[in-house]
């Protein structure tokens, strides 16, 4: 339990011997919004994140444990510690003051978990329409797609390990049918 709130990785198996062709771990809790601004609001959001917004399709920036993954030509998703949603929240309010834009906060609706190992591609591809062999969707791309019948937001974070993002309610679906392709590698 956070703070009197039950993680929805308590309804979920977790491995207690990780497989090494494809490990899955929960993610911690984040600070997590969606920002949506033209030209003058996604500067003034830079400044505020302290991380300048990907201006290429399904690309992605990270400075420390903060990152931005563009989502769309004027969304993009923030990601940062959980105990900095305050900071963020402040630093938006007095950079972005009387400039049109949206941030909406949706860390209490998301949840994510990480794929890891020389297998986790192929484990991915089971049920994920994409092309994601490392020419095709490298490190540092990101996109929303489906996974079996549920919309995941997909983050390579390195040549062999992936960042696999969802709704809460969605959870045990992704989760289940993650664990159900890796069964295959099992050994």
């Amino acid at each position: 339990m956070l703070d009197g709130r039950t993680s929805p990785f308590d309804r979920v198996a977790l491995d207690e011997v990780p497989i090494a062709a494809a490990a899955l771990r929960p993610r911690p809790p984040a600070a997590a919004y969606i920002f949506r601004g033209r030209a003058p609001a996604q500067v003034a959001a830079a400044t505020a994140f302290g991380l300048p917004l990907p201006q290429e399709a399904c690309t992605s920036a990270e400075i420390g444990a903060r990152a931005v993954l563009w989502l769309g030509p004027d969304e993009w998703q923030l990601l940062a510690p959980e105990a900095e949603a305050e900071a963020i929240q402040a630093a938006f309010a007095e950079h972005l003051a009387g400039t049109p834009h949206s941030l909406v906060p949706v860390g209490e609706r998301n949840v994510a978990f990480e794929i890891e190992g020389p297998e986790a591609e192929a484990v991915l591809n089971a049920h994920c329409p994409l092309d994601l062999h490392i020419t095709c969707f490298a490190i540092g791309m990101c996109t929303r797609t489906l996974y079996g019948k549920a919309e995941i937001l997909l983050w390579r974070l390195g040549a062999q390990r992936f960042y696999v993002g969802c709704w809460r309610s969605f959870l045990p679906y992704v989760w289940g049918l993650t664990r159900e392709a890796r069964l295959e590698y099992e050994t």
